[in-house]
C-alpha cells in the first residue's frame, strides 16, 4: 500500500499545491482543514479516493490526533494573520505547531515539514515573526528530525501578495505601499511545494531552511515590475511608517470595539512593524539550493495570472499587435 501524509491546511495556498505534487508522487493524501466540504476541490488532485480533506482542529488534541493517526509523514501548513480572536498567532503557530509536533513523534511519524516564514526571531517586534519563532522551538523540542522551512513571500497564481496590489492598481492613479525600501526575495509557491515534498520523503536533512526566488529587489521596485506586467502607470507612493502605524492602529481599534464584527483585513500594526525589515534568505542560510531545486523568476510567471488586471484583460496582447500592426 502507498505511504499516507496528513496535511493539515491542505487547501490553503501552499497546502493545495503541496497536495497536488504528493498525489503525483504516489502518495495517499490526506487533507486536514476544518471545514472539509468546503475543500472538496483536492479531490481531482489524484485518482479516485487518493486524495481526501478530513476534519481537523490544530486548536484541539483529539482532532489533530485523529488526523495523523496512521500517517507516515505531516506537513503542517497552517498559518494566521490574526492577531486576536480564538486563532490567533500564538494559539495556531506556536501551541497549534508544537500540538502537531508532539502528537507525530508520539505516534511515531517518520517525517514532518513545518512551514515557518522569513522573519521568526524570539526577539522580533513583531508578534507574528515571534510566534513563528515559538513554533519553530516547539517542533524541534517534540520532533528533533523535522524539517523546518522559511519562505519569504510566496507568489503564484492564487497569492494575497501582487493579486492583493494589482488589484489596488486598477483602482486609480496612486499605489500607496509601507516600505517601499523593504527588500524582498518572492519564492514560487511550487518551489516552495517541491521543497515541502523533499522533507516528506526523506530527501532533505533535518533542519531549517530559507526559501527565496532568484531575485530581490525593494517592496516599491516589485511593485513598478508588476505594474509593468499588468501594462498600467501608477505613482508607487510610499507611506511613511509613523503615518502607516497611526492609520493601522486605528483600523484595529474599529475591529476591537466592533468586537470582531468589522475584520481589519487592511493593514495591521503588526504588519508595519513586520514590514520594516527585509524578507530575504539570510547570508549563510541553508535554501533551494541545498535542495536541489533552481528557483522560479517571478517575472516568468507572473503574466501567466496577472493579465485580468491589464486594461484589455486576455485581450492585451491582441490589442498590442494589432497598434503594432497599424504603425507599420
Amino acid at each position: 500500500m502507498s505511504k499516507l501524509v496528513t496535511i493539515i491546511g491542505g487547501s490553503g495556498f501552499v497546502g493545495r499545491y503541496v497536495a497536488r505534487r504528493m498525489a503525483k508522487e504516489g502518495w495517499r493524501v490526506r487533507v486536514a482543514v476544518r471545514r472539509p466540504n468546503e475543500a472538496l476541490f483536492v479531490r481531482p488532485y489524484g485518482v479516485v479516493g487518493q486524495v481526501e480533506p478530513v476534519p481537523c482542529n490544530i486548536r484541539d488534541d483529539a482532532s489533530v490526533r485523529s488526523a495523523l493517526m496512521g500517517a507516515d509523514a505531516v506537513v503542517n501548513c497552517v498559518g494566521t494573520f490574526d492577531a486576536k480572536g480564538r486563532n490567533n498567532f500564538d494559539a495556531v503557530q506556536a501551541e497549534g505547531a508544537g500540538r502537531v509536533a508532539r502528537i507525530a513523534a508520539e505516534l511515531g511519524l517518520a517525517h514532518l515539514v513545518q512551514l515557518s516564514a522569513i522573519g521568526a526571531d524570539a526577539t522580533s517586534r513583531s508578534a507574528y515573526g515571534r510566534s513563528k519563532a515559538a513554533g519553530e522551538a516547539a517542533v524541534r523540542a517534540a520532533f528533533p528530525g523535522a524539517v523546518i522551512l522559511r519562505p519569504s513571500v510566496i507568489f503564484g497564481n492564487e497569492d494575497g501578495f501582487f493579486n492583493r496590489f494589482a488589484g489596488m492598481a486598477t483602482m486609480g492613479p496612486i499605489l500607496p505601499v509601507v516600505g517601499a525600501a523593504t527588500r524582498f526575495q518572492p519564492v514560487y509557491v511550487d518551489d516552495v511545494a517541491q521543497a515541502v515534498a523533499k522533507g516528506v520523503m526523506g530527501e532533505a536533512s533535518a533542519g531549517t531552511y530559507e526559501l527565496g526566488g532568484p531575485d530581490v529587489m525593494t517592496f516599491r521596485a516589485w511593485m513598478q515590475a508588476m505594474l509593468g506586467v499588468i501594462r498600467r502607470r501608477r505613482l508607487v507612493l510610499n507611506v511613511p511608517f509613523w503615518v502607516a502605524s497611526i492609520l493601522a492602529h486605528a483600523l484595529d481599534l474599529v475591529q476591537s470595539l466592533s468586537l470582531g464584527l468589522v475584520h481589519n483585513g487592511t493593514l495591521t500594526a503588526d504588519q508595519v512593524r513586520s514590514l520594516r525589515h527585509d524578507s530575504v534568505v539570510a547570508p549563510g542560510a541553508k535554501g533551494l539550493a541545498d535542495l536541489g531545486i533552481v528557483p522560479t523568476p517571478a517575472m516568468a510567471v507572473l503574466p501567466e495570472y496577472l493579465w485580468r488586471f491589464r486594461p484589455a484583460g486576455q485581450y492585451a496582447a491582441i490589442k498590442e499587435s494589432a497598434k503594432r500592426q497599424r504603425k507599420a
